[in-house]
Order: C-alpha cells, then structure tokens, then sequence
C-alpha cells in the first residue's frame, strides 16, 4: 500500500473516531449500555471500573484489524492503526489527564487541554444517566475554549510581575 494512502487512512479513522466516540457515548453508553458506563460516573475506591470495557472492546478490534491487513497490506490495517492511535490519546487525554488514574501528568496550563478539562467537568456534573452535556473528547465547545484563554490571561499577569526570589 503507497506510504500517503496508508497515512490517509490512519489521519481518516482518527478523525472519524472522534465523532464516533460522541456517537457512542452520547446515544449507547448513557443509553442501553448504560449499565458499563455507569462505574464511570461514580466515585468508588477501584483502579478499574466497568467502563474499562470499552477500552477494551475497542483494543480487540484494533488487534483483529492489525491480524488480519497482512502487515499493513490492507487497507483495513491502517484502520487499526487509526483506531488504536485515537485509543491512545484518549487513555492520555481522558484517563491520564482529566481524570489522573496515573499520576505522572499533572494539570496543564495548556489552553486547549484546560477547556478539554472544563468540558468534561460539565459532563461529570450529573451522575445519571440523562442531563448529561459535553459527549465529545477532543472537540471542544468554543465556549469552553473562551473560558479557557481568559482565565490564562487573568493568571498570567500575577504570575509575570512575581517578584524574583532574594538571593542569598
């Protein structure tokens, strides 16, 4: 398969992916498999929850299409890779960042990634399984993005005219 269509796929399945995982999350996780997604909205003292699930779900059908595109031969290979590169930023973003399952990555005063945040706050706000807002993962609202740059701007300011520690 030539290099730029291989890239291709893999760009397309990433994008799509995102519109997918609202799709999902929106109309079956806070839906008819709302009884995995669940665990996600509570809190309990547990490293994994039953919506780690879908983690896997998604997992396995990467690996099934890396088994069979014929070491990237086929086109549905680098689905699989679209599909597992999404995965990855989602466990990074989502699980890592947002909700610090693993400790090493702090809050960042990154714009984007602090709207992401406030995004998924207000998703978290209601723990049932209607009146939920904010479904998506990547794509943030603008309003959450305004929000974001302005309350950098109002930090920055105090932060640059800190005055320098006394040297000793």
């Amino acid at each position: 398969m030539p290099t730029l269509l291989a890239v291709a796929i893999t760009l397309a399945t990433f994008a799509f992916m995102e519109f997918w995982a609202w799709f999902m999350h929106k109309y079956v996780q806070h839906g008819p498999l709302w009884v995995l997604h669940r665990s996600h909205h509570v809190r309990h003292p547990h490293p994994v929850e039953r919506n780690d699930l879908f983690f896997v779900i998604y997992g396995a059908l990467s690996a099934a299409l890396f088994i069979t595109g014929g070491n990237g031969a086929r086109w549905w290979f680098w689905v699989g890779v679209g599909i597992a590169a999404y995965g990855t930023v989602y466990f990074f973003v989502h699980d890592v960042l947002i909700h610090g399952r693993l400790r090493f990555w702090k809050k960042s005063q990154n714009s984007y990634l602090r709207a992401l945040n406030m995004a998924h706050k207000m998703h978290h706000k209601t723990t049932g399984r209607d009146g939920s807002a904010e479904f998506g993962l990547l794509w943030v609202s603008p309003k959450y993005l305004r929000l974001a740059r302005t309350q950098s701007r109002l930090r920055a300011p105090g932060q640059a005219t800190a005055a320098p520690p006394a040297k000793s």
